[in-house]
C-alpha cells in the first residue's frame, strides 16, 4: 500500500471515530436512573429519604441526558443545536397536551424523566449513525414524553407508584356521576324534618371518627371468623364518590363524605340498603396527585346536628334528618390561608357546647372552636402549620384535655379557652395523620415516612410551693419497629398491632420493640374487637382479614375479597356488620 493510500485509510478511520456518539456517560446516567428508581425496593420499609431517592432521584438525573447531548456527547454542532430544541419543542407540547391529572408533580417524577431517558437511549443506539442520530433521538422523546398523554392518574399507592389508567377510560368518578344523573334520589330529598326522630349522640353507635374515643375499639363483639365454610355475605354495594373519609354511624344512617365533580358533598346513606337518603353539596374540588380527590375528615354525630369539613376548608353543621344547613364556616377565611398539601383533614371533635378543629392558620388560628349551635368562634389558639390528624378527648394524670398532633409535636389543651395545658415538642416536616392513641396517663404518636413511633408519659407533680402542680412529659421510648404513615394502630393486651410501613407487625409496647411482621397488607386500616382479642384489618386493596391478636406470630383466621381499589379509608363494625369504602365502592358485608 502507498503512502498516500495509508494516510487516506487512517483519516478514514480517525473520521469514523469521531462520528460515533461519546454514549457511555448517557450509558451510566440511564443506568443509575434505573438504581435509584429500585432503590427504595431492597428496603421493606424505606424511610424518607430513600423514598425520596427513588421519587425524586431519577427525574433529577435524567436533567443531565441534556447536559451530556450539548457538551459530552461528541455530536456535531448542527445535531446539539437540532436535537436540544427539536427536544425542548417535544417536552413542551406534549407536557401541554397531557391529561389535567398528569400534569404537576407527575409531570416531574413521570414524564419528564420517561421522555428524556427515551431521548438519551435512542441517541446511544443510533450513535454511529450521523444521519440518523438526531432524528432518532427525537423519536424516541416523542415515545417518552408523548406515551403519558395517553394516560390519566387517580393517583398513587402507599408506595408511591403511580395509579394510571388510558386517558378515554371513564373514570370511576365519572361512572358515579353518571349513575347519580340516572337515579331518581335527589340532593336533599328529605326535605321535611317535622316528622322524623331526633337523632342524639348518646344513641349513636359510631358517632365519631374511629368510634366514641376514636381509637378503633369495638366492644362486646366477637367473630367466628371461620369464612371458608361460611363466608361473609354481601349485604349491598354500590358506587360512591372519591374521598377518603370514614363513616359515623346512627340507628340505621350512615354519614360520609365525597367528591361529586367540582363539588364537595356530605351524604347520607340508609345502613340496609346502601341507598342514598340525602346529600348536601357545595362548591369545592380538592385535588392533589397522590390521594387525587375528595373530603378526608369524617363527619361527627352530635345532638341533632352533624358536623362535617371539607378538604377545601368548608365547615358545615347539617341536620342529620334531611341535610338541611344549620351554620356554615370555611377555614380558608377563618385561619386566612390556604389548604394544607394534603387538604384539611381534621374530622371535627365535639365537647360540650364547642366544635374544634385543626386549621394550622398563623399566630392564634392554629386550632378553631365554635359555637355548636350558631357556628360562632369561640377561641382560637397557635398549633403547628399542618396535620392531617383530629382533635382528640382525653384524660390525662386526672385532666381532661384536647390532644392535638401536628407537625411540632403533641398538644394538651384546655377545652375551655384552648389555653396550653402542656407540649410535647417532636418537630417534622413529614406529615401526621395518626391519632394518638391513649393508654392509661401514656400516649403513642408516630410521624410518617420511616420516622417511627414514640411513647411519652404525663405526669403531675406538686411545685415546692405546693399551691400548684407542675407537668412532667417523659419519653418513654421512640422506636423505628412500627412506622405507620396514615395507618392507625390499636393496643391489646400492652401490645400495638398496626402497619410498619405496608406490612402489618406486633410491637411490645412497653419497649417498643418489634415481636413479629408479617403480613403484607400495603398501607391499610384495623380495628380492634376486644372481646376475644381479634383484629379486623383492612388492606389496601380492599380484602379484609380477621387477625387474632398474638404477640408469638401473624395468625389469620379468614380473608375475603370486599371491594375494588386502592382502600385508605377506615372501616367501621357495628354488630356483625361491616360497613366499608374507598374512593369507588361503598358495600357492607354481614361476618359470621
Amino acid at each position: 500500500m502507498s503512502e498516500s493510500n495509508s494516510e487516506t485509510a487512517d483519516a478514514a478511520t480517525k473520521s469514523d471515530v469521531t462520528n460515533v456518539l461519546r454514549w457511555w456517560p448517557a450509558v451510566v446516567i440511564l443506568a443509575l436512573m434505573v438504581f435509584l428508581k429500585l432503590f427504595p425496593g431492597f428496603f421493606e420499609s424505606p424511610p424518607l429519604s430513600i423514598l425520596m431517592v427513588g421519587f425524586m432521584g431519577p427525574g433529577v438525573l435524567s436533567l443531565m441526558l441534556p447536559v451530556w447531548w450539548l457538551f459530552a456527547s461528541r455530536a456535531s454542532g448542527m445535531e446539539k443545536i437540532v436535537g436540544f430544541l427539536g427536544l425542548l419543542a417535544v417536552a413542551v407540547a406534549t407536557v401541554a397536551t397531557a391529561h389535567a391529572s398528569m400534569k404537576g408533580m407527575n409531570t416531574g417524577m413521570y414524564q419528564v424523566p420517561v421522555g428524556l431517558a427515551c431521548f438519551g437511549l435512542f441517541a446511544v443506539a443510533f450513535a454511529a449513525r450521523p444521519g440518523l442520530r438526531v432524528v432518532a433521538a427525537l423519536f424516541g422523546a416523542l415515545i417518552g414524553f408523548g406515551a403519558w398523554d395517553l394516560l390519566q392518574s387517580h393517583g398513587t399507592t402507599g408506595k408511591f407508584s403511580p395509579e394510571l389508567s388510558w386517558r378515554w377510560s371513564p373514570t370511576p368518578e365519572e361512572m358515579y356521576l353518571q349513575s347519580l344523573a340516572s337515579s331518581s334520589t335527589s340532593s336533599n330529598a328529605l326535605s321535611d324534618s317535622t316528622e322524623l326522630e331526633p337523632i342524639l349522640r348518646a344513641d349513636a353507635q359510631w358517632p365519631d371518627f374511629r368510634g366514641l374515643n376514636r381509637d378503633g375499639v369495638v366492644d362486646e363483639v366477637s367473630l367466628i371468623g371461620n369464612w371458608k365454610a361460611s363466608p361473609p355475605k354481601l349485604v349491598w354495594k354500590s358506587l360512591i364518590g372519591p374521598g377518603w373519609s370514614s363513616f359515623s354511624v346512627a340507628g340505621n344512617r350512615l354519614f360520609t363524605q365525597e367528591q361529586r365533580g367540582d363539588r364537595e358533598a356530605v351524604v347520607c346513606l340508609d345502613a340496609e340498603t346502601g341507598e342514598s337518603l340525602w346529600a348536601h353539596e357545595y362548591p369545592g374540588r380538592f385535588w392533589e396527585s397522590i390521594g387525587g380527590a375528595g373530603p378526608r375528615a369524617t363527619p361527627t354525630i352530635g345532638d341533632n346536628i352533624l358536623y362535617s369539613l371539607g378538604a377545601d376548608g368548608q365547615l358545615c353543621a347539617l341536620r342529620p334528618q334531611t341535610g338541611e344547613v344549620i351554620w356554615e364556616r370555611n377555614l380558608k377565611t377563618d385561619s386566612a390561608r390556604q389548604p394544607p398539601q394534603w387538604g384539611w383533614s381534621s374530622s371535627p371533635l365535639l365537647i360540650g357546647s364547642l366544635v374544634v378543629v385543626h386549621a394550622g392558620g398563623s399566630g392564634d388560628k392554629g386550632v378553631l372552636a365554635y359555637d355548636a349551635l350558631t357556628g360562632e368562634p369561640s377561641w382560637g389558639v397557635a398549633s403547628g402549620d399542618h396535620s392531617y390528624s383530629s382533635p382528640q378527648l382525653a384524660t390525662l394524670a386526672g385532666v381532661e384535655g384536647i390532644l392535638m398532633m401536628t407537625n411540632v409535636g403533641l398538644q394538651f389543651l384546655n377545652p375551655v379557652d384552648g389555653s396550653l395545658i402542656w407540649n410535647h415538642e417532636w418537630s417534622s416536616d413529614n406529615y401526621r395523620a395518626i391519632q394518638p392513641l391513649v393508654v392509661g396517663d401514656s400516649v403513642f404518636i408516630a410521624t410518617s415516612l420511616g420516622m417511627g413511633t414514640r411513647r411519652i408519659t404525663a405526669t403531675q407533680t406538686a411545685t415546692t410551693e405546693g399551691d400548684t402542680m407542675s407537668w412532667s412529659i417523659t419519653e418513654d421510648w421512640t422506636s423505628l419497629d412500627i412506622k405507620p404513615d396514615f395507618n392507625d394502630y390499636v393496643l391489646y393486651e400492652d401490645h400495638l398491632y398496626g402497619f410498619d410501613g405496608s406490612i402489618f407487625a406486633c410491637v411490645d409496647a412497653s419497649t417498643g420493640t418489634r415481636l413479629w411482621k408479617k403480613g403484607r397488607y400495603g398501607n391499610g386500616q384495623v380495628i380492634l374487637l376486644s372481646k376475644n382479642g381479634q383484629l379486623l384489618v383492612t388492606t389496601e386493596t380492599g380484602e379484609i382479614v380477621l387477625v387474632q391478636a398474638s404477640p408469638k406470630q401473624l395468625v389469620e383466621m379468614g380473608k375475603f375479597d370486599a371491594i375494588e381499589g386502592k382502600t385508605w379509608n377506615h372501616s367501621v363494625l357495628i354488630g356483625n356488620r361491616l360497613y366499608i369504602r374507598n374512593g369507588q365502592e361503598v358495600a357492607c358485608f354481614d361476618l359470621l
